[in-house]
C-alpha cells in the first residue's frame, strides 16, 4: 500500500508545497496529493479583539487580495450592528472590489500564467517567468503591468493606498470618493479595455496548442459554488449563494449567512489546508467536491449583465459539452479575463452615477446582534467571515473559510490527473514540476504569490512505490 506522508510545518512561509505521487503494483499512478505545509492561525489570535478592528487585521491575511478580507470583515460587522449601510457606501465598496479583481486577475494572467502559455510548459523554469516574458514579449508584459496598475490605482484612490487600505468599516466606508479621484478612474478606462481585449484574443488564439492540457489540467465533473444576484446574474459582493452540479442543475440557492447548512469542512493529517465540501453529498466519496472562483462564477450565473461580458460569456459557454458547465480548470484563465471585462464595464457604469461623490457613506450603531456573517467574492472564490461577539463587541469565536481552501479537493484531483497523464515509469523529469505547477496555478491559489512570479515556486515532488520507498524526487526552491 502507498505510504501516507505527514509534513512537519518546517516552512511557514506562504508558498511551500509538496506533492507525493503514489504508484500501484503495476507501476501506474494510484493517487497524488497536494500538501500545504503552512499554518496561519488567524482564527485563534483574533479572539479577544474588538470586531471593529477586524477589517484592518484580517486584510493582512493576504497582500494580493486584502480588499476581499476587508469587505467580508466589514460586512460581518454590518451584520453585528444590524444596520443597512448607505447605498453610496455599497457602490463604493463594490467599486473597490472590482478594482481588486482587475489587479489580481491581471497579475495571475500576465505575470504568473502567460510565461507558461507563451514560453511553453516544458521550458526552463529559470526563464519561464515574468522576466523571461519581458525579454521575449515586452509589450505583453507592459500591458499586464499597466492593467494591474489600473486596478491598484482604483483601490488607492478610494482607500488612500493600494495595499491594506483601512477604509471599509462596519457601517460603511471611512471616506467618500472625490470628484478628482472619480475623474482619474474614468481616464484609465479606455486603455484598460484595450488591454483586456488584446489579452482575450491572445488566449483564445493559443487554445489549439493546448488540447492536451485542456483535457488533463483539472477536467472532471464537480459542483460549482458562488454568489449570484437575485435574478441569477454574475455577482461579486452580495446576493444569493448558488450551488450547481456538472450538468447545470441548481442543487441549492441559500442566503450566504446560511453557508453552514450547505458547507462542511474536513481535515486530513497530511495537509494544514482544510477540505471544504458540499454537506448534502458528503466528503468521503468525493461527491461533495466543488470549485469556486472565476470558472465557477461564470458557470453558475445565468448572465453577466453587461454587454461586452455577456458577448464573451456566450463564447465561453461553447466550451462546455452541449450547453453544460465548462469543466476544465485550464479555462480559469479565460474566465478571469471575462471577469476583468465585466468589472471594467461595472466601474464605468458606477462612476457615471452623479451621486457617487456624495458625503453620506456610513451608518452608525452599536452591537445589536451577537453573530455576524460577511461574504464576498474574492478573486479566487467565495470568502466567508463569521464572528461571534459578546455584548461589548469582543470576539468570542472567529471562522474564516478562505477561497483557496474551497478548491482544495479540486486541486488534489487536478494533481492526480496531471500525474496520471505525464508520469511514466519510475523517474520524474523537470517538466513534471512545470506542469503540476501550472495545474495548481489554474486555480490561482494564495500559495507562493510572490515567489512563483519569478518561476521559482518552492515545490517538492516525490514518486512513491507501493511499498512506501521513494523511487525519485525533484525539488525546486
Amino acid at each position: 500500500m502507498s505510504q501516507t506522508v505527514t509534513i512537519d510545518p518546517v516552512t511557514r512561509i506562504e508558498g511551500h508545497a509538496k506533492i507525493t505521487i503514489h504508484l500501484d503494483d503495476a507501476g501506474q499512478v494510484q493517487n497524488a496529493r497536494f500538501h500545504v505545509t503552512e499554518f496561519r492561525g488567524f482564527e485563534k489570535f483574533c479572539v479577544g479583539r474588538s470586531f471593529w478592528e477586524m477589517p484592518g487585521i484580517t486584510a493582512r491575511i493576504c497582500g494580493i487580495c486584502p480588499v476581499s478580507h476587508l469587505l467580508a470583515s466589514a460586512k460581518a460587522g454590518d451584520a453585528i450592528l444590524g444596520v443597512q449601510i448607505p447605498e453610496r457606501a455599497t457602490k463604493l465598496r463594490r467599486l473597490m472590489n472590482w478594482g481588486q479583481l482587475v489587479q489580481s486577475h491581471a497579475l495571475s494572467f500576465f505575470h504568473l500564467s502567460a510565461p507558461d502559455l507563451l514560453l511553453g510548459m516544458e521550458s526552463d523554469p529559470a526563464k519561464r517567468n515574468v522576466m523571461g516574458l519581458i525579454a521575449a514579449y515586452p509589450e505583453i508584459a507592459r500591458n499586464g503591468i499597466r492593467l494591474r496598475q489600473y486596478g491598484q490605482d482604483i483601490i488607492r484612490l478610494l482607500g488612500g493606498r493600494s495595499v491594506h487600505p483601512a477604509w471599509s468599516v462596519p457601517g460603511g466606508v471611512r471616506e467618500p470618493l472625490s470628484e478628482e479621484n472619480r475623474d482619474a478612474i474614468k481616464r484609465g478606462l479606455p486603455e484598460a479595455f484595450d488591454i483586456v481585449e488584446l489579452a482575450l484574443n491572445l488566449l483564445k488564439d493559443s487554445f489549439e496548442g493546448f488540447d492536451e492540457e485542456i483535457d488533463s489540467y483539472g477536467d472532471f465533473p464537480s459542483l460549482f459554488m458562488g454568489l449570484v444576484t437575485p435574478e441569477g446574474g454574475l455577482e461579486h459582493y452580495d446576493g444569493m449563494l448558488r450551488i450547481m452540479d456538472s450538468s447545470g442543475r441548481i442543487l441549492d440557492q441559500v442566503s450566504p449567512d446560511r453557508y453552514r447548512s450547505v458547507m462542511g469542512e474536513a481535515v486530513e493529517p497530511w495537509s494544514y489546508l482544510k477540505f471544504p465540501y458540499y454537506r448534502p453529498l458528503g466528503y468521503e466519496s468525493g461527491a461533495g467536491m466543488y470549485r469556486v472562483g472565476p470558472l465557477a462564477r461564470l458557470n453558475i450565473c445565468d448572465f453577466a449583465g453587461t454587454p461586452r461580458a455577456d458577448r464573451e460569456l456566450r463564447q465561453f459557454r461553447r466550451l462546455g459539452d452541449q450547453g453544460k458547465p465548462v469543466l476544465s480548470s485550464f479555462h480559469y484563465h479565460y474566465a478571469r479575463l471575462i471577469e476583468i471585462l465585466f468589472c471594467l464595464e461595472k466601474i464605468e457604469e458606477t462612476i457615471e452615477d452623479p451621486g457617487i461623490t456624495g458625503n453620506h457613506v456610513r451608518s452608525r450603531a452599536t452591537v445589536n446582534h451577537r453573530i455576524g456573517v460577511g461574504v464576498s467574492e474574492a478573486p479566487r472564490g467565495t470568502l466567508f467571515h463569521e464572528y461571534q461577539v459578546d455584548e461589548h463587541g469582543i470576539l468570542q469565536n472567529v471562522n474564516l473559510v478562505i477561497a483557496t481552501g474551497q478548491n482544495n479537493m479540486a486541486m488534489n484531483r487536478t494533481v492526480q490527473q496531471i500525474a496520471r497523464k505525464y508520469v511514466n515509469g519510475d523517474s520524474l523529469g523537470q517538466g513534471i514540476l512545470n506542469r503540476i505547477e501550472h495545474g495548481i496555478r489554474c486555480y490561482d491559489p494564495c500559495l507562493s504569490c510572490s515567489t512563483h512570479a519569478y518561476g521559482q515556486m518552492p515545490l517538492h515532488v516525490q514518486l512513491v512505490a507501493p511499498g512506501g520507498e521513494v523511487l525519485d524526487e525533484v525539488a525546486r526552491g
